[in-house]
């Protein structure tokens, strides 16, 4: 994967990641998780991305973006649907990345030990739905640790987050 132009900024992902995997940030709403529904996990990721250097995608057929409507209060910001739900995130990078869209793309390996940090990691059920997203933000021995919210965890294994029948990796492209 080396060698090609990448503007994604990892280093800045993953720096917001384990400063706000713990405790929110509190400049953009949080989505708490409700008899195992919705869930702050793609926020979070989204967060991340953007941190990362990802534009804001606006554009009607494939969007991807978060507005601010009031420095005091999240409760009135708006969002896109792939900004804030996991397997909408997971389709928005993955078709961009079929696309060769000009925004973020997420090209999908086989091996978790491909990934670096900043990547992402994605978990589905064994219905097909993907449930949870998470952000790559250490690798021990070659295996990649995780960051992520609803539950709130830093730097943990990504096998010891919740249990999934198949796991999609994802390169963070730019």
């Amino acid at each position: 994967m080396m060698g090609f132009n990448n503007a994604y900024d990892r280093n800045n992902a993953v720096k917001y990641a384990l400063t706000y995997a713990l405790r929110p940030n509190p400049k953009y709403k949080y989505f708490p998780l409700i008899n195992d529904k919705s869930g702050d996990c793609a926020n979070f990721v989204s967060q991340c991305l953007l941190a990362g250097n990802s534009k804001m995608n606006f554009d009607h057929n494939n969007q991807w973006w978060y507005r601010f409507s009031s420095a005091s209060n999240t409760n009135t910001d708006t969002w896109s649907v792939s900004w804030a739900v996991a397997h909408s995130l997971y389709y928005y990078l993955r078709n961009n990345e079929n696309s060769k869209s000009q925004f973020t793309k997420g090209l999908e390996v086989s091996n978790p030990s491909e990934l670096e940090i900043g990547d992402l990691i994605f978990f589905q059920d064994n219905k097909g739905t993907i449930f949870h997203s998470s952000i790559v933000t250490s690798i021990y021995y070659g295996k990649p640790f995780i960051s992520q919210h609803s539950f709130q965890a830093r730097n943990i294994y990504y096998m010891n987050s919740y249990k999934a029948s198949k796991y999609h990796y994802l390169k963070i492209i730019i």
